[in-house]
């Protein structure tokens, strides 16, 4: 009877260090884990084309996590959408010349914003504005002008 009890104590804490766990990883996978709130510093971006950048994607530079995208708008002005950054305030000594470039991680993985520091002495601050910025490419284009050039050097070929 003791020994059946002790089986019984020993599999409810599997489970709950399974539930755990997957607890764990669902918050990983979400990014809410590592959203961290109110502090650092806000700096924006335009894009003609965001791709599929989400809100908590992450920003990095040199492979290091930075900040996350706090936010995506329109600018129905001049028809870009406007990226704000959260960056964390350790890292509040990014040149005012960075420059931003939407990527993907992998393959088929999920877009990020990927800061390249310039060469300025003067450094962003809370508000600014990133100037140079290289857009998403978005896959299902690239097909497309794969197949346009192809179908026209077949036509071109066959003459």
């Amino acid at each position: 009877m003791q020994n059946r009890r002790a089986i019984e104590i020993w599999v409810g804490v599997f489970v709950i260090a399974g539930m755990a766990a997957l607890f764990m990883l669902a918050m990983k996978v979400s990014n809410i884990a590592a959203f961290t709130g109110d502090s650092g510093y806000i700096v924006t971006a335009r894009f003609d084309n965001i791709g599929g950048l989400k809100v908590r994607s992450q920003v990095s530079m040199a492979g290091v996590r930075v900040g996350r995208v706090a936010d995506i708008a329109f600018d129905s002005q001049t028809y870009e959408a406007v990226v704000t950054m959260r960056i964390d305030p350790q890292y509040d000594k990014l040149p005012k010349d960075t420059s931003a470039r939407i990527l993907t991680s992998g393959v088929l993985g999920e877009n990020y914003v990927g800061l390249e520091a310039g060469a300025k002495n003067s450094y962003l601050k809370n508000g600014d504005e990133i100037k140079i910025t290289q857009s998403a490419l978005v896959l299902e284009n690239l097909i497309g002008q794969f197949l346009v050039n192809q179908a026209q050097q077949n036509r071109g070929s066959s003459k």
